[in-house]
């Protein structure tokens, strides 16, 4: 059965909570949406609230306060904010992604090269088992045990062979903290050790993301080899427009492609953006150049019809907080007075107690 470009924008609408607000806990939210991007502090936020009825920074910062959802590099090896037993049960599949990084990296590999990762690996576990570290306490520590390699360079490995977690304040709503980073089985204390079974992560990003190929499912997780995986699993079968297989939970179900799409505000590095190889179905390739720019940065984008259509930001002051709106093609006014309703509920949501403003460029109403 083939499925059309439209019904897979609505399935993964619908996957990402993002055709009507869905009436669940953050954590819920979280483990359904199979963790949040989460590179910079306040994206996860803005993630919820654009997905979540009645959604308060308040609630997710507990979260990470109670260690119930915790902030570590998985997935693509990026900062995702995941439920805890996540966390535990993922890092080991992600593994081969961060020992690509160690042999990829032109700045770290050559320093890198002349000491024994185990061991360094076994040094920094045991400074951070004493207490948490910040990047440049475990690096200065790191180079008394190794003098001849940078510190920079063993905070990477470090990094990339330990499953660290940055702890609050990092990541907390109206806190300010540089990464901080503490063992995940020490941070997370007696929590069962969850089994790392690569089935189990494909079935995840089918429940959040599907229906997919294989190669939508690698480019997420950021490793290889998931077509054995997925082959050895029961899973429905689809082609997409262009022949290619598609894979989907047997129970999972497909929105008709008429379903409306209202508009919305999606936040700063939505994963909804990175976590397919064929972002078409929601991003053409030439708004993508616009909205993800050539060092990494995602901007928040607006989402109509289903599609993205433009980007936008804000901007502060300390009496003023801005938001801009930037259509990357003519809106109708039925959509701008919507996306303008939900620029003005997002600052107040974001930016309590100053004045807010809202502008547009001048074209984007026909």
């Amino acid at each position: 059965m083939h499925l059309s470009r439209r019904v897979l924008n609505r399935a993964t609408l619908d996957r990402q909570l993002l055709l009507r607000r869905a009436k669940l806990p953050a954590l819920d939210a979280v483990a359904h949406l199979a963790g949040l991007q989460a590179q910079a502090p306040v994206p996860p936020y803005y993630a919820l609230w654009a997905r979540l009825h009645g959604f308060r920074p308040e609630e997710l910062a507990q979260l990470l306060l109670d260690r119930k959802v915790v902030r570590i590099a998985l997935m693509r090896g990026t900062v995702h904010l995941v439920p805890a037993a996540d966390a535990l049960a993922w890092r080991p599949l992600v593994q081969p992604v961060m020992d690509r990084a160690l042999k990829a990296n032109n700045e770290h590999r050559l320093p890198l090269s002349h000491v024994d990762h185990a061991a360094v690996a076994a040094t920094a576990g045991a400074l951070l088992r004493e207490r948490p570290h910040s990047s440049g306490q475990l690096g200065t520590a790191l180079a008394e045990h190794y003098p001849d390699v940078p510190a920079a360079s063993l905070m990477f490995l470090a990094r990339n062979a330990l499953p660290l977690v940055q702890i609050p304040p990092r990541g907390v709503w109206g806190k300010a903290g540089q990464p901080t980073y503490q063992l995940a089985r020490h941070w997370l204390g007696d929590q069962p050790q969850p089994r790392p079974e690569p089935a189990a992560l494909v079935r995840r990003y089918l429940a959040a993301f599907g229906p997919a190929t294989v190669a939508d499912a690698q480019i997420w997780a950021g490793i290889t080899k998931l077509g054995e995986v997925v082959e050895r699993m029961e899973l429905r079968r689809y082609l997409d427009p262009e022949g290619r297989t598609l894979y989907d939970l047997p129970e999972a179900t497909l929105p008709d492609e008429d379903t409306p799409a209202p508009p919305r505000l999606l936040g700063p590095f939505d994963q909804t953006l990175l976590s397919y190889a064929d972002r078409t179905r929601l991003i053409s390739d030439e708004y993508r150049a616009r909205v993800i720019t050539q060092n990494g940065l995602v901007k928040g984008t607006l989402l109509v019809g289903g599609y993205v259509r433009g980007s936008w930001e804000i901007s502060t002051t300390r009496d003023t907080a801005t938001l801009r709106l930037t259509p990357f093609e003519r809106l109708s006014k039925r959509d701008t007075a919507a996306l303008d309703s939900a620029g003005r509920r997002l600052l107040a949501w974001a930016e309590p107690g100053v004045e807010h403003a809202l502008t547009w460029p001048e074209f984007s109403i026909r």
